[in-house]
């Protein structure tokens, strides 16, 4: 792209898991591209994911909290965004379960806001990210994008909200927005309160996992680099007022994945300690990308490589997760899993 062609990104919640890779993913593709971070900085937000970056001057962090209008409206105002990617969310379960008025708020009307702002000062895209939890359990099969949503936890029902607002704005106010719905992510820099970082963590200071009731819940795996690629994919090839599943097709039970954890760091299976299973614990979750196929993108990253390096990096970046497994997190922790 030429300097009159330069896109620039709003990227909420940009310091978080999924939107930090994603960010270094846009650097790492494009060499002419403006970036606009907003980001709340809860607990899951961590500017170190970009630490990188802050030498780029294209590459703009502003602290603030997507329900917060006059922030998120002043951002348009002053970048000119081209394209809204909406990764900003609450998004653990038992957190929900716990206190499920900061999923409502940040999950649908944070997305009410975003979406005013982009109706009233113009975007060419708006992807809404939300996640293959809204179509609930389902034992076999797969669901597509055609597939009714059943919310089964505070988490999941909250950004079901925010993504059929979403869709509403494309219908009422023809605003170009996409929907995706992605399974489970791994890779780098995901909070340590997340099933593979957690254990993978744990495991390195040689203390016990918690693992839910008999560890056969399954989840399919997509690694974050490949998740990212998808959504770039979509942004530039999707087609407004669609959805679009994004899945790893990497559909394991938790037990497989805390046994190739355990095998790669040649740790003892009594550090496994089961737990009482979480209430509302959805069976399985398995979604049908087809679409997205047809429209042309693969993931690129096989599973087995890609755990490999994602539990290496745990390994060879403790100054990243050590502070974070401190304070808040360890009450946190000793609460919910009781370890």
């Amino acid at each position: 792209m030429s300097d009159s062609e330069r896109k620039v990104y709003l990227v909420t919640g940009g310091a978080g898991f999924i939107g930090s890779n994603y960010i270094h993913y846009l650097f790492s593709k494009y060499k002419n591209v403006r970036v606009i971070n907003l980001d709340k900085l809860t607990y899951a937000g961590n500017l170190a994911n970009l630490q990188d970056l802050a030498d780029n001057s294209d590459y703009i962090f502003v602290k603030g909290d997507i329900c917060d209008a006059d922030t998120v409206n002043n951002i348009f105002r002053k970048y000119h965004p081209d394209y809204v990617v909406n990764f900003a969310a609450e998004s653990h379960v038992d957190r929900s379960i716990g206190k499920p008025d900061d999923f409502i708020r940040t999950d649908m009307f944070g997305v009410f806001v975003l979406l005013e702002a982009s109706k009233e000062f113009g975007i060419e895209r708006f992807i809404q990210i939300s996640t293959d939890e809204v179509y609930g359990s389902i034992l076999e099969g797969s669901f597509t994008e055609e597939s009714p949503l059943k919310p089964g936890n505070p988490y999941s029902a909250s950004k079901a909200g925010g993504d059929r607002l979403a869709y509403s704005y494309f219908n009422t106010y023809n605003l170009p927005v996409i929907i995706t719905r992605a399974s489970n992510n791994y890779g780098p820099y995901q909070y340590p309160e997340k099933l593979i970082p957690l254990f993978v963590t744990n495991l390195i200071e040689d203390k016990p996992v918690p693992l839910y009731g008999d560890g056969k819940n399954v989840r399919d795996w997509l690694y974050v680099w490949d998740h990212c690629d998808a959504i770039e994919f979509i942004l530039k090839n999707g087609k407004p007022g669609e959805v679009y599943n994004i899945a790893g097709e990497n559909e394991l039970e938790n037990i497989f994945i805390t046994n190739f954890i355990f095998e790669y760091m040649n740790k003892p299976k009594t550090l496994i300690k089961p737990v009482a299973d979480r209430l509302g614990h959805d069976r399985r979750y398995s979604i049908s990308a087809a679409k997205l196929h047809e429209l042309g993108w693969q993931a690129q990253n096989k599973f087995e490589d890609a755990m490999r390096n994602t539990i290496q990096w745990y390994i060879d970046n403790p100054q990243w997760w050590k502070p974070l497994k401190s304070g808040e997190y360890l009450e946190y922790y000793k609460r919910y899993y009781k370890i």
